[in-house]
């Protein structure tokens, strides 16, 4: 789930946002995974005298000399996201695309696929040093990517594929939208966003993520037997388990619920499966499952489209004083030309960083409630706190990070307060009721 209210919010104008957003990264190891798992929830006598506090580790100098790095490389793309778009708008460069693609695509329609493949080619080409330091040149100096070249290339072009499929699909049903009610274009483009984001999580498991890496059955069958006992006792019937080829990309480890209704799945990363314990991987699969019993999914969702409301109703009273003063520069004189993409681009980023605070802080309560949820099925909290020592230790991760860290990025809780966490709950051990108890069978 991480990234579906930032990535849509920011650019559902473009209706292919959260495509954009389904192509695979390697993970920035400052980002907690979706989950961490630990064992069956029956007592195991083997595991007993792993009970004590686990203590969380110092960091590395390597990763807090790639925490800091990373921090720079956020502020860059923040800036980057606004200085790029900004630049074609007020060059009038937006408007002279506008006129290439009208003469190329003759229609309506087709003038808006011409346009956004433009534009889309434009700032691929454009990002394409930074993003191949970023998603390259980084990850390979700090040890934690195996991905070649062509791979990674590869990946690129693939993702830069799916972003032009997706807007000549779907591009054209906000500026409709624009077109046939221009003073409540933002409401019904925020009540478009819950059925497109639900038909695009649905189809990007299958579609989509495949398309980058080889996914399959669990090759551990007992692992797995045993994971779906879990599944069981958590109520969750024909579960399914998918191990992702990822040691083809990355060296770290993650594991994380995607999909919607019928092609929800869990998926586990080969190098998780490799670097953690059968009970560390257990208590990942019942954080996992947590998503699944709580209903995030379909809460982010209705979350997102409550924060794309406020986003676009805010972007739409910006952008007519905008085009009033500056429609010569800009060079169109309203917002359902195809041409006003950049601005709203624009003044969709600034807002949605503006609101980041709101929906990291309302991700990271889900992410600790699916840590309490695992915690409960496995009742093995040392497990857990090991499994995210090793996640600290792969991924180069830092455990306790700063205040403006914590609120405009962190869509997890922080490493520290997780192994902590881990550490502190134990209702079982009183005999106290836990918070999700009643909902395991």
């Amino acid at each position: 789930m991480r990234g579906v209210v930032s990535s849509v919010a920011l650019s559902l104008f473009l209706a292919v946002s959260a495509v954009i957003a389904a192509a695979p990264k390697v993970p920035s190891p400052e980002d907690a995974p979706h989950g961490i798992a630990n064992q069956a929830a029956e007592p195991n006598p083997a595991r007993a005298a792993q009970t004590g506090p686990v203590a969380v580790p110092e960091p590395t100098e390597k990763a807090l000399r790639h925490a800091r790095e990373g921090n720079w490389l956020w502020a860059l793309d923040e800036i980057w996201g606004v200085l790029v778009p900004g630049t074609i708008l007020l060059t009038g460069f937006s408007a002279k695309m506008r006129d290439l693609a009208r003469r190329v695509g003759r229609n309506w329609y087709f003038t808006i696929v011409a346009y956004c493949s433009l534009y889309l080619l434009l700032t691929y080409a454009i990002d394409l040093p930074l993003s191949y330091f970023q998603g390259f040149v980084r990850p390979h100096a700090y040890g934690l990517s195996s991905q070649t070249l062509g791979k990674w290339a590869g990946d690129s072009v693939k993702g830069l594929c799916v972003r032009l499929v997706g807007a000549a699909l779907l591009a054209w049903l906000p500026y409709l939208l624009v077109k046939k009610s221009p003073r409540r274009w933002w409401l019904w483009t925020s009540v478009l966003a819950i059925p497109l984001t639900a038909f695009i999580l649905v189809i990007s498991p299958v579609v989509i993520d495949p398309l980058f890496n080889k996914f399959g059955p669990m090759k551990d069958q007992a692992l797995e037997q045993r994971i779906l006992a879990l599944a069981g006792r958590a109520g969750i019937e024909g579960a399914r388990v998918f191990e992702v080829d990822k040691s083809a990309d990355t060296n770290t480890v993650n594991a994380y619920v995607t999909g919607f209704g019928g092609s929800k799945r869990i998926v586990l990363w080969d190098t998780t499966i490799k670097k953690l314990e059968p009970d560390e991987l257990l208590f990942v699969m019942g954080h996992e499952m947590g998503h699944y019993v709580l209903g995030h999914v379909a809460k982010s969702i209705l979350f997102g489209a409550v924060l794309i409301l406020g986003t676009l109703w805010a972007a739409d009273r910006l952008q007519s004083g905008l085009i009033a003063r500056y429609r010569e520069r800009f060079g169109f004189t309203e917002l359902a030309d195809i041409a006003s993409l950049p601005l709203v681009i624009v003044l969709t980023g600034v807002l949605v960083f503006a609101i980041s605070p709101m929906a990291t802080g309302y991700s990271r309560w889900q992410e600790h409630e699916a840590d309490r949820f695992g915690l409960e099925i496995t009742r093995n909290g040392h497990a857990a706190a090991t499994a995210f020592v090793k996640l600290q230790q792969e991924n180069l991760g830092v455990p306790r990070r700063g205040a403006l860290y914590r609120i405009w990025r962190a869509d997890h809780p922080l490493l520290g307060d997780r192994i902590d966490f881990c550490n502190d709950y134990h209702p079982w051990a009183d005999g106290r009721p836990g918070k999700y108890e009643h909902l395991f069978k």
